[in-house]
């Protein structure tokens, strides 16, 4: 049956039911769907919505699977009790829901710890929908402070803001830029450099840098960027020019693994440099979505006009966060999760993550067929691509061959100046067990042997067949 009568035109013809998602009796009870393009003319039981919805869903993806997603896909069940709890709380609106407000307020505390602040009570932050929200919040406090030492030429043709990044960071950086007018300027991969180079990034900037994002966690291959590094390097800059660039260190996964398993890196707030973080907690903060976190040094980081004071259902509260209502779950699913780990916990869940993932890597590569750029040593995400002599078919077949059991594992090609290079990435989460392993592997090693007998790889057009851009 087509999908489709026309241009824009859904099908709305009856389509056949099974009688027994009626109520009692399957001979007279429901025996045609609703349509799925306008509203059916009455209702239905709630056990008849809720079987047509559940049985469509039955055709998505095993998120367990998905070696592609950084997001949490599984959490304990006393998590999943409190988040239905608190799914009707309007995270917003804080006289009403003062426990929840102040479990935020925990959390941006207990980071703040984490992260090394160097005045914990100074340090402003706030919970996000996800980093991507973060990282704008975060750029507009950039550009804001940039614009007020520059009142006296911004705005002006001659003085547009830049914001220097690498070019393998998460697409939420392009946005911004374009929604906030700010150029992007980035610097390119070279050779087995898979992300920002600091002396290079340096070199970008100018009067007009509103700043410099360091990504702790490249999507790409799971790699660190060298934040102090950078650092260093912009503390040279403002030596010999007197430019004084800050730093955003884009954390959405390593700022919840390196506090654990790095401590010896220093990457956040001991470094002067760095005067905002963020993170997702719906990542390696082990929280289901949607959750991020943004925190800045000191209240000269975030200025105060970039804050609304909302008188809303009888109380005046601040706000600095794009969305406004939003439910209180994840918040609190957050917060459980802080308690119930701690930072022993939290080191115990991601060395057993980065110990599946390594011990991944090492059986991926020993199969012959694959050579490995990165091994699951920083984040628990290893990146790697068809051996030199394999010619018979690339990693998009690959890919594909996995998906036929189950397996969403992504295949892409790198940008500038590696476009000549594409890769399979796996993403070891919290969940993702060395059984779930050895069946990868398995698999994997099935594959194989007809992907050997293959003339040429089968596709064709690599840049459709790519399924996954960060």
């Amino acid at each position: 049956m087509p999908l489709h009568t026309g241009p824009g035109k859904p099908d709305e013809r009856p389509r056949s039911m099974n009688p027994f998602y009626g109520e009692a009796n399957p001979v007279v009870e429901m025996t045609e769907a609703p349509p799925r393009h306008r509203l059916p003319t009455g209702p239905m039981l709630p056990t008849t919505a809720y079987q047509l919805v559940h049985d469509e869903l039955m055709l998505d993806g095993n998120s367990r699977l998905n070696l592609a997603t950084f997001v949490t896909t599984w959490m304990e069940p006393q998590a999943g009790v409190l988040m239905n709890e608190c799914r009707d709380k309007n995270m917003i609106d804080k006289d009403e829901y003062p426990r929840t407000a102040e479990l935020e307020r925990r959390c941006v505390a207990m980071l703040a710890n984490l992260w090394n602040a160097p005045d914990r009570e100074a340090t402003v932050g706030c919970s996000t929908t996800g980093s991507s929200e973060a990282c704008m919040l975060a750029g507009m406090a950039l550009k804001r402070r940039w614009a007020r030492r520059n009142a006296d030429r911004y705005p002006s043709r001659e003085a547009r803001p830049n914001l220097v990044m690498g070019v393998n960071v998460q697409v939420c950086w392009e946005k911004f830029c374009n929604f906030w007018e700010v150029e992007a300027r980035q610097v390119p991969m070279e050779g087995d450099r898979f992300h920002l180079d600091p002396q290079a990034a340096a070199e970008l900037c100018d009067e007009n840098t509103i700043g410099v994002v360091g990504i702790l966690g490249s999507t790409f291959d799971g790699s660190y960027e060298p934040i102090a590094e950078l650092c260093a390097a912009l503390d040279d800059l403002q030596e010999r020019t007197g430019l004084d660039i800050p730093v955003h260190v884009d954390g959405a996964s390593g700022a919840m693994v390196a506090p654990f398993l790095d401590e010896y890196l220093v990457w956040d707030f001991r470094l002067p440099r760095v005067a905002s973080i963020n993170t997702s907690g719906h990542k390696y903060g082990l929280v289901y979505p949607g959750v991020g976190w943004a925190l800045w040094r000191d209240k000269e980081a975030l200025p105060e006009e970039l804050i609304f004071r909302v008188n809303y259902l009888g109380g005046e509260m601040p706000t600095f966060a794009l969305n406004f209502s939003r439910p209180g779950a994840q918040v609190v699913a957050q917060y459980y999760t802080f308690l119930r780990l701690g930072r022993e916990g939290y080191r115990a869940v991601q060395q057993t993550t980065r110990n599946v993932a390594r011990g991944l890597a090492e059986r991926v590569e020993a199969l012959g067929d694959f050579q490995l750029l990165t091994r699951g040593n920083e984040l628990p995400v290893f990146a790697f691509t068809t051996a030199p002599d394999v010619t018979a078919y690339d990693v998009f077949d690959v890919s594909r061959r996995l998906r036929e059991f189950g397996w969403l594992v992504p295949a892409y090609t790198f940008p500038a100046n590696r476009q000549d290079l594409s890769v399979l990435r796996v993403v070891c989460r919290n969940g993702f067990s060395t059984d779930l392993a050895d069946l990868f592997v398995e698999d994997l090693t099935r594959v194989l042997p007809d992907l050997r007998r293959q003339s040429h790889p089968v596709t064709r057009d690599k840049e459709a067949a790519t399924s996954f851009h960060h």
